[in-house]
């Protein structure tokens, strides 16, 4: 391709540059305007968000893929939001962890991340309204149910109003090159046990110490050349270790789902799902009780997950997820008569499907 080819496409790029630039002023103006309209009130509104972001991919016609779309997009829709008042987001601790990429992925870069020492920590803090949204695991596709986060949502008065859905790419990370002298594997117990195979097979003898978080894990494999840490990107970035091995989870498609929280109930976005907690009383029958209602509304289920209740001996709650809102008529009339079988019924809130 000549210069004379070359500067044609260029030139087409600074003049849509330019006005790709003035249309997201001019997009930025009126998020500024809505701010003003809705005074101090709630500005982030997930069910708007993901109505966005559902409309664009829509009419994406390439050669941009739909998640690149999307992400682009959150990205201004972020900071747009932050001319009106940026966010805070409570998560799990340190910086670099999993969660702390959820959040970012969910709200953008122009929210600011809080790091807790703890999920209670994170939640407290936005119960305080110390920060406006916690983020929190709640299963792996691999693993299974974050319980402490379950409990959690059992007694907090915070409602679900998002779900984030993150691909999980755990690397072995070192303070100096190659494997040779590690005696001492650190990472969260998740994420030791989402690679349990790989170290069998590859490092056998290193101990496998259960830590707080992939980023605490990375911070103490950057004190110690004979330690190494199972962590993601932003870990090995912020603390400056060498990747000795890429993507080492045993399963291909390990993915784990976070919840997003805050105190507002979420409008219908079109596409939703609702969470809730349920007890049964301990009798023959009462999970058929429970769960026969759903069944015969055409409400459907797309979690069941069991968890001790600590209330009593072999007491259980179910953490149940449904697909539609809690304003739908077909949920509504389900959850009337469950709440009349059941020993105690939580809706934990209605929001958007992660828009992936």
């Amino acid at each position: 391709m000549s210069d004379e080819q070359l500067k044609i496409h260029r030139d087409a790029i600074d003049a849509i540059d330019a006005e790709v630039l003035k249309l997201l002023n001019s997009r930025a103006s009126h998020a500024h305007e809505i701010g003003v309209i809705k005074g101090e009130g709630v500005v982030y509104r997930p069910e708007r968000e993901a109505q966005v972001l559902t409309r664009i991919k829509s009419l994406n016609e390439g050669p941009l893929a739909d998640e690149t779309v999307a992400r682009l997009f959150r990205e201004i829709m972020s900071a747009c939001l932050a001319l009106e008042r940026p966010l805070t987001i409570a998560f799990l601790g340190p910086e670099g962890t999993f969660t702390q990429a959820a959040a970012i992925k969910h709200f953008g870069h122009a929210a600011k991340t809080l790091a807790c020492a703890s999920i209670d920590e994170a939640f407290r803090m936005v119960e305080a309204r110390n920060a406006d949204y916690v983020v929190a695991p709640v299963e792996n596709s691999t693993e299974g149910a974050i319980g402490r986060t379950l409990d959690l949502m059992v007694n907090t008065p915070l409602k679900v109003c998002g779900e984030v859905v993150l691909r999980i790419h755990q690397h072995l990370l070192r303070a100096t090159d190659g494997r040779e002298g590690i005696l001492r594997v650190y990472s969260h117990a998740q994420s030791l046990a989402q690679c349990h195979e790989w170290l069998n097979k590859n490092l056998p003898g290193a101990e496998r110490i259960s830590v707080a978080s992939n980023a605490e894990a990375a911070r103490l494999a950057s004190l110690d050349p004979t330690c190494a840490a199972l962590a993601g990107d932003a870990a090995a970035e912020r603390f400056a270790l060498v990747k000795l091995a890429d993507s080492i989870e045993d399963e291909p498609n390990n993915t784990t789902r976070f919840l997003v929280l805050g105190h507002q109930d979420v409008g219908v976005s079109g596409k939703d799902k609702t969470s809730l907690v349920i007890s049964a009383p301990n009798k023959p029958g009462a999970l058929h009780a429970v769960v026969e209602p759903l069944a015969r509304h055409g409400v459907s289920m797309t979690k069941f997950e069991s968890r001790p209740s600590r209330t009593g001996l072999w007491e259980y709650l179910f953490f149940v997820d449904v697909e539609g809102h809690v304003g739908d008529a077909t949920v509504q009339a389900a959850l009337d008569e469950l709440r009349g079988v059941a020993a105690f019924v939580k809706v934990l809130g209605s929001y958007p499907v992660a828009v992936l």
